[in-house]
């Protein structure tokens, strides 16, 4: 792609909407752009609907190297993704520090989630560093990256071909400023928690993602078993999004999967007891019900709780490997398994021998 500006030098760095400054006798670089410390409504509307999944991958910064406040050629750089909460937490938390903001190209992701799909890696940590000039920029060799981008950066690798040092800063943005005081974390600096405020602000987006398969599935349980089965499935995606978030620590075992299946059985239970205890119809019928309950609706909201993984900070690359492997076979028999009681509910119900 040509990415040549109008002044004439050719930016082939890989980013067409970073402007290059084309003084002449100057090194090709991109121009450094700015960045301030102040979250504005604008911003804070931007950030309302990505926690809703409102064009979940427009909420983007242009990657590149910012200035914040009035850096000098001694001041500390700090690299982020380029997704807008990411880098909107970073720069709101230097406030009053002037400091380079090194933005990777992360295609929109957070830092902890691109450093497990490897956009926030070694080798978009060097490009990054070198389509910027950042050594020309700064005297120092030494890039502070957020403790939650560890898994996709070798510290080594970044060293041995860029001669930069990755120093990693604390896991939360707002500990950066006492950070800097001796460029040395305190355990509790270090520690990854998943309070309920963060998992709060999570449960929208999960809402909206489930929301059209449960509508779908609502619908068609509806006409094959009435409308207890379709509130069967809402209740088992309200159990996945909202339930599990809410109550993930107290929920036995360590696999999000097996917590899932464990919630969906409590969510079930009410749902199968309403079946069972039906005295307007055959007694084979109300057990085909509760069986329906039972399978359903734990699968449902063990996949779900599957799918929370991707937003928590206490899940591995691997953990989730073995999960998926192992739970959601399970979860996909049991799931077809209800759903042919439900279907031969359905039939008989519309042959008139129920």
């Amino acid at each position: 792609m040509d990415t040549s500006p109008s002044c004439g030098c050719s930016c082939t760095h890989g980013i067409p909407s970073v402007p290059c400054d084309c003084t002449p006798g100057k090194k090709e670089t991109p121009e450094i752009l700015t960045a301030t410390s102040t979250i504005t409504p604008a911003d804070r509307w931007d950030h309302f609907l990505a926690r809703w999944g409102v064009n979940r991958m427009g909420h983007t910064v242009t990657p590149g190297l910012y200035r914040l406040g009035n850096p000098d050629e001694d001041s500390p750089v700090f690299a982020s993704a380029n997704y807008t909460l990411s880098f909107d937490a970073l720069r709101s938390a230097l406030a009053g520090i002037d400091a380079y903001l090194l933005v990777l190209d992360t295609k929109g992701i957070n830092v902890w989630c691109a450093a497990g799909k490897g956009t926030f890696g070694t080798a978009g940590l060097v490009s990054s560093i070198e389509y910027t000039g950042l050594a020309h920029v700064v005297r120092h060799r030494k890039i502070i990256l957020p403790q939650l981008g560890a898994p996709g950066v070798s510290w080594a690798e970044v060293m041995r071909r860029s001669g930069f040092k990755v120093e990693y800063g604390p896991v939360r943005a707002g500990d950066l400023p006492r950070y800097l005081e001796n460029h040395t974390a305190t355990p509790e600096m270090r520690t990854v928690r998943f309070p309920l405020a963060d998992r709060l602000v999570l449960i929208p987006v999960e809402l909206v993602h489930a929301a059209l398969p449960a509508i779908a599935g609502a619908l068609a349980l509806f006409f094959l078993a009435g409308p207890l089965a379709a509130l069967a499935a809402v209740t088992a995606v309200l159990a996945g999004t909202v339930g599990f978030p809410l109550l993930l620590p107290f929920i036995p075992t360590q696999d999000f999967s097996m917590k899932g299946l464990i919630l969906g059985m409590i969510a079930a239970l009410p749902v199968a007891g309403a079946f069972a205890s039906n005295t307007s119809g055959p007694v084979w019928m109300n057990a085909a019900g509760a069986g329906m309950a039972l399978l359903i609706m734990p699968a449902v909201t063990a996949y779900l709780a599957l799918n929370f993984t991707g937003c928590s900070t206490s899940a591995s690359r691997t953990g989730v490997k073995k999960e998926i492997f192992f739970y959601v076979p399970v979860m996909a028999v049991m799931a077809a398994s209800g759903l042919g009681f439900g279907i031969l509910m359905g039939l008989l119900g519309w042959s008139g021998v129920i």
